[in-house]
Parts: structure tokens; sequence; C-alpha cells
């Protein structure tokens, strides 16, 4: 028997019957999402660029604020400041020893932190926190700025 009697018998071959009688898996749908438009792409565009021409002064050095996004709420006004005048205002109000210093920790605290070597600054111990912003107070500003750059809707 040659090679073409065997091919032959393969494909004159009976197929199960369930083999057709079974549809193929369908692979699963893919979620759909709502893309954007040109027009929700240019409408929040040209929000950014108001939000981002808007001149808002810091209350405590009375300069422009140029970076919003590292703007930290002034405690008496609750108007956006540098995040740096913040930090030196309340270095200048905190008796400080020598070795110590104030640091940002997170979620608007500052902590008067100390150290026992002032290079190695992977090891300190917090003395004081100084609650800054009021985390159940959410601030407007930073709401509008958080909506114009979100990119989930």
């Amino acid at each position: 028997m040659g090679r073409r009697d065997r091919n032959n018998r393969r494909n004159n071959r009976q197929k199960s019957p369930w083999a057709s009688a079974r549809p193929e898996p369908k692979p699963a749908p893919r979620p759909r999402f709502n893309p954007e438009t040109q027009a929700d792409i240019a409408a929040r565009e040209s929000a950014i660029r108001e939000f981002k021409a808007r001149q808002v002064v810091c209350p405590i050095c009375e300069k422009p604020i140029e970076d919003m996004a590292s703007a930290i709420c002034d405690k008496a006004s609750g108007k956006p400041a540098h995040f740096d005048c913040v930090l030196k205002k309340l270095s200048e109000s905190e008796t400080l020893a020598p070795n110590q210093s104030v640091a940002y920790i997170g979620q608007g605290r500052f902590a008067v932190i100390s150290r026992e070597n002032p290079s190695d600054t992977r090891h300190f111990k917090i003395e004081k926190t100084i609650e800054w912003e009021d985390k159940n107070n959410p601030l407007e500003w930073r709401g509008e700025m958080a909506e114009l750059y979100s990119k989930v809707k």
C-alpha cells in the first residue's frame, strides 16, 4: 500500500456524528467602552487650558502658583499655597532641636522628625504629628483639578 492509498483512506473516513453536532466555542465577548469623541477631548483640553490660565496667588508669599498639582491648602484661608511656603512656615513656628526638622508624611499631615545621625535620612523618629489639611473637608480646587485630569470617568 502506497502513500497515496493511505491518504485517500484517511480522507474518506466518516467523521464522528458528534463532531458536527457540537458548535465551535466562541471567544468571550470583549467588554465595550464608550470612547471619547473629538468634541469631548477638545472640551476637556479647553477646560484644562482655562484652569491653567487662572492666576492663583499664594496667600503666604503672595507670588503666583505655577504648579497647582504640588500646592497644598493654607490652613488659615483654605486657599492653595506653595508647598515650600507651608513647610517654611511650619519650620519657623515649631521650636526645633538641632537634630529635628519638619517633614511631610502624607495625607495633608506634617511631622516633626528627629534623626540621631543627620546624614542618615532613612532612620528617623516622629516626635510630633501636625494635622494640616482636614481630610473630612474636601477642597474644591483640588477636586476640580482631579476631575479635569482624570482619565477614568
